[in-house]
């Protein structure tokens, strides 16, 4: 489903353009769904933002291995090898506008991601990320950058001798949800929240009802407390 044509691609976005998190949430609980899709409270916002695409995964698991006793000349030219042997990045390629990356990074303390490569990801068409450790670092200029990023903390090392590349475009765990390739993500202030590719349209259905009763009610309030209505209630 990742890699619907552009068409189909973007009316499945487009029904996900102004639904927050907890609109999708109350989708989900509608038909059933109460105990499944929201990630652990845990997963946080890098900075306070809103994203939602289509998932585009990846797995990474604790690389398991010795780091050999390196000359700093050295060390410089087997991070080189490292980074195009061990613990690499194929998935970056496949990007397609829309995509929402979701990377398993198997818990593990270590930038995987930074300020650089995620640019890299944006210029192709990522929306956001989202990990299940650290898995970012470089945060102030990932800040600066506005890039929409959520994981468990904030990471400061770099790979080397710590990760190692897995797998692309198959399941994973992340914050205590199965994620697919082709599921829907959102993510806002209140977490990520993953729906199923079989029930994207029925879910956001529901959550868009939703999303109207919340708008009328609280315009009345802006209303009845001489507010100026702003987008949210529009």
């Amino acid at each position: 489903m990742t890699n619907l044509t552009p068409s189909p691609r973007t009316r499945l976005l487009s029904l996900y353009e102004d639904l927050r998190v907890a609109d999708v949430r109350d989708g989900l609980d509608t038909l059933g769904y109460h105990y499944t899709a929201s990630m652990h409270p845990s997963v946080r916002p890098v900075w306070r933002t809103r994203a939602f695409g289509i998932a585009r995964t990846a797995r990474y698991l604790p690389f398991r291995g010795t780091v050999p006793a390196l000359k700093p000349e050295e060390y410089r030219q087997w991070s080189g090898w490292y980074y195009n042997n061990v613990c690499t990045y194929p998935w970056v390629q496949d990007i397609q506008p829309g995509d929402f990356i979701v990377i398993d990074v198997s818990g593990v303390d270590v930038g995987l991601m930074g300020s650089a490569n995620t640019l890299d990801c944006v210029a192709r068409g990522a929306r956001g990320f989202v990990t299940n450790g650290g898995g970012v670092r470089d945060t102030d200029e990932i800040i600066l950058q506005q890039v929409p990023f959520w994981s468990v903390y904030i990471s400061q090392s770099m790979v080397q001798g710590r990760l190692e590349f897995d797998s692309k475009d198959v399941p994973v765990s992340v914050g205590g949800v199965q994620v697919r390739p082709g599921d829907m993500i959102v993510a806002d202030g209140d977490g990520v929240i993953v729906v199923p590719s079989e029930i994207t349209e029925e879910v956001a259905h529901h959550a868009h009802a939703e999303h109207e009763r919340d708008k009328k009610d609280r315009a009345a309030y802006y209303d009845q407390l001489g507010r100026v209505a702003d987008d949210t209630v529009k």
